[in-house]
């Protein structure tokens, strides 16, 4: 395929994000290949996936993309079991749980939604192997490398995520980034300031 070329597939039935990725392997063949869900914005610096790629370059094998999160929202995340002694930015990761409750988290490391994966990952999803509620989840597909030779690893990204599933994260981003450019900063904080002026004003 040229480069700049797109192509696409459909997924046909709702079976979950493994299924989604799935669909694609007849274009993605033998190689690594990087997975981006787009309701995970990240604003930084340089790009998440940017940052991942060069950190890919040492460890190779499968990389995810991780955050702390709150401890009472493991359970809306992958959560990753990873050495609780070191504050590296790439870390071995010795086990994955889908959306976990709270009691059975084994960290408060989530998987964000950017992933740089073995071709191997694929093989693992052609099982069609249900996880958690039902769906083929990636996560599962993920875990299955843990004991590989090439492995897992999870990688603290430099930069703030936003939840845009969600309706409230997607307007928290639309804020964050409109206060980021220079052509807007002064007319929208101005709005802003006033919006929230008008509701104190009410109270």
């Amino acid at each position: 395929m040229p480069s700049g070329a797109i192509a696409y597939v459909r997924q046909h039935e709702a079976l979950g994000l493994g299924h989604a990725v799935a669909c694609a392997r007849r274009l993605i063949a033998d190689e690594p290949f990087a997975v981006i869900l787009p309701d995970d914005v990240i604003k930084s610096d340089v790009a998440c996936l940017k940052q991942m790629v060069d950190a890919y370059q040492e460890p190779g094998g499968n990389m995810v993309a991780a955050m702390e999160v709150p401890e009472d929202n493991v359970s809306t995340f992958g959560i990753l079991d990873v050495p609780s002694s070191t504050s590296d930015q790439v870390l071995p990761v010795r086990g994955m749980v889908e959306k976990p409750a709270h009691e059975d988290a084994p960290s408060n490391l989530a998987v964000i939604g950017r992933y740089i994966l073995a071709p191997r990952v694929l093989h693992n999803l052609s099982h069609g192997k249900r996880g958690a509620g039902g769906e083929i989840q990636l996560t599962d597909a993920i875990a299955d490398e843990i004991e590989a030779e090439a492995g897992v690893w999870a990688f603290r990204f430099r930069g703030e995520r936003y939840d845009c599933g969600s309706k409230a994260g997607f307007l928290q981003a639309t804020v964050a980034f409109g206060l980021q450019r220079e052509d807007l900063r002064a007319e929208f904080s101005a709005f802003l300031s006033d919006v929230v002026a008008q509701k104190l004003a009410a109270q």
